[in-house]
């Protein structure tokens, strides 16, 4: 596969874990990692994509990802017009690495696929072995968006990720990958840390002022400024590579005496450095 369009986010960053970004001829507006992509034409926010500039970029694959909700839309449209579509629905770690499998077998990197994945695992492992195993486990709510409240349940990554670092995830008992909640609901489960992770917005643009004013928060332990911490959304909320630098990061969040701040510019060849 010689000319690629990805049309989501996390796509792309696959793309790169492989070393495939010099065969991409296009992608969507919210792609933005690594910054070598920059120049690449735009096809469109990821639900909105403009299928007629697809076709003009002559792709011999595009890669879509059920991981957006809606992007079916588009790949109903992509598969009307014929273009030839490779679908990934990642729900886990374990999806993940069989989703850089997929991709690399798809764009003839299987051998580079492997050591990807096998570099992915060995790191998970070297920072689950440095974990203090804490009783009770720290209790965390992941806010994917907060009008209407959405957090991940236990069908979603972010609960897996939550345990990997010796961590709950306060709404892991719901079997659903994502959960509409309230915040009443919120801070009735008493969570330890807030961990607000907006789907496609910035971190500069999330302010923590108005989240600690929420009227359900107030004088409870979650309205604290040091238990709301605002992440870069996308080292948690796209499944890809890089969410090993989220992994990396909250593990020095929760143990800053144990595991240092990881480099996010390396997530594959950055060792889990220990204090």
């Amino acid at each position: 596969m010689k000319r690629i369009v990805s049309i989501c986010p996390s796509n792309t960053e696959v793309l790169a874990s492989l070393g495939l970004t010099d065969r991409l001829v296009g992608i969507d507006d919210y792609s933005d990692w690594p910054n070598s992509i920059s120049h690449l034409p735009r096809c469109g926010p990821d639900l909105h994509i403009d299928i007629d500039k697809v076709q003009r970029l002559q792709p011999d694959l595009v890669l879509a990802s059920l991981s957006v909700p809606g992007m079916e839309r588009n790949i109903e449209r992509l598969e009307k017009e014929n273009i030839n579509t490779l679908i990934l629905n990642p729900k886990s770690i374990s999806d993940i690495l069989s989703d850089i499998r997929t991709v690399g077998q798809h764009c003839g990197q299987e051998r580079k696929a492997e050591k990807v994945v096998s570099q992915i695992t060995n790191q998970l492992s070297t920072l689950r072995a440095h974990i203090p195993q804490l009783t009770p486990p720290p209790r965390l709510y992941w806010e994917w968006w907060p009008k209407p409240v959405f957090t991940p349940g236990g069908g979603n990554w972010l609960s897996e990720v939550s345990k990997l670092v010796g961590a709950v995830n306060i709404f892991a008992d719901q079997p659903e990958e994502n959960v509409k909640s309230t915040w009443e609901e919120v801070a009735d489960r008493n969570p330890d840390r807030a961990l607000i992770v907006w789907t496609g917005v910035p971190i500069e643009r999330v302010k923590k002022e108005p989240i600690l004013q929420r009227p359900a928060w107030q004088n409870t332990p979650i309205a604290h400024p040091e238990r709301v911490t605002i992440l870069e959304e996308g080292w948690y909320c796209r499944p890809s590579y890089r969410l090993l630098t989220g992994i990396q990061y909250l593990a020095h969040l929760l143990y800053p005496n144990h595991i240092l701040a990881p480099d996010p510019n390396h997530p594959l060849t950055s060792n889990i450095p220990v204090t």
